[in-house]
């Protein structure tokens, strides 16, 4: 059977609405050549919408968890589809793409999309490219013109206000002299949400000016504050986070997961013995299978840290510094 017959069947496969869609069959939607891609836009229609949604989900699901794979071409299609819950899933499935051709149709649809939805996934990525422009990776003038838009709909009255604190955090990783004032603005409302968002920002913007903004906020009373805060440390590198954090998790319940696993990931990012035995100590005592495979990984990105930070010690020796002397990094960790 040709590939191309053998994506048919697969395409036949989705269209019976009475059959389930295996996680097998995720892998033939990556990277499709022009004439799968046409099938695949021929039969899009004949699809029943909540199977759609399914296809995507999976989609989606399988992208998080396998990076090899790349369903960017089904997103670029999709990002005109009449439904608004199948155009920000398209834009999720953007998410690893560097395109700068992307710009203008995802800040179209994140200024003048008539659902909420695309436009939070498009601020999403509007975020990326900021961050990319950062990087000196973008064009500045593409940069600029993302920033804007940004930053216009912060400004605009009539904008639903989930919408505005997602641009701020997507605008967190801009180094422009207004974020400052923009984020303080934010960080000043009594709203926990806003506080949460600014925070966010605050992390990515990678500017010590923050830090003790987040320290003041890792024992907040509302769990949203206390996770983005946690998270924020972990991007800082906040040394006199990691004890309070520690505190933190011994007092925290079971149900506070999300605020539990931001902590641990930002005790990776920061390092020390402390850390390191916390982690090591958690994944003894740990039975769920889940939460090992996380702690493990956070255990390994604290190794990956350390050793790089190793390595920026050293070349700040100049002459002295010895490349032989300094371990390989594994790649894998990274």
């Amino acid at each position: 059977m040709s590939e191309t017959l053998s994506f048919q069947s697969i395409l036949d496969h989705l269209l019976d609405s009475k059959k389930d869609i295996p996680a097998s069959h995720y892998q033939h939607y990556s990277d499709l050549d022009p004439k799968s891609l046409q099938l695949f836009m021929d039969v899009w229609s004949s699809v029943k919408p909540e199977r759609k949604l399914l296809l995507l989900d999976g989609l989606l699901s399988f992208l998080n968890a396998d990076t090899l794979v790349s369903y960017e071409d089904i997103g670029r299609f999709l990002l005109d589809d009449v439904d608004a819950q199948i155009r920000a899933r398209a834009i999720g499935l953007l998410a690893e793409s560097d395109d700068p051709r992307l710009v203008d149709k995802l800040t179209d649809i994140f200024l003048n999309d008539a659902e909420l939805a695309p436009r939070m996934e498009a601020a999403n990525l509007l975020g990326e490219f900021v961050l990319l422009g950062e990087f000196e990776e973008l064009n500045p003038a593409i940069q600029r013109g993302v920033e804007d838009a940004l930053i216009a709909v912060i400004r605009r009255e009539d904008t639903p206000p989930a919408l505005k604190r997602r641009a701020l955090e997507a605008l967190g990783y801009s180094s422009r002299d207004e974020m400052t004032g923009i984020i303080e603005s934010a960080f000043q409302r009594p709203d926990p949400a806003w506080i949460a968002s600014a925070l966010v920002a605050m992390g990515r913007s990678h500017n010590k000016h923050w830090e003790e903004d987040v320290l003041g906020k890792l024992l907040d009373e509302d769990p949203r504050v206390r996770r983005a805060a946690a998270e924020a440390a972990g991007e800082l590198i906040i040394e006199d986070a990691a004890p309070i954090m520690l505190q933190m998790l011994e007092d925290l319940e079971e149900e506070e997961d999300e605020v539990i696993t931001a902590a641990i990931w930002s005790l990776s990012q920061i390092g020390g013995d402390d850390a390191r035995i916390y982690l090591v100590n958690l994944i003894e005592q740990t039975e769920d299978e889940v939460m090992i495979d996380f702690l493990e990984d956070a255990l390994e990105n604290l190794d990956f840290n350390e050793e790089l930070n190793k390595f920026d010690l050293l070349s700040l020796d100049g002459d002295d510094f010895d490349l032989g002397e300094v371990d390989e990094f594994d790649e894998d960790e990274k």
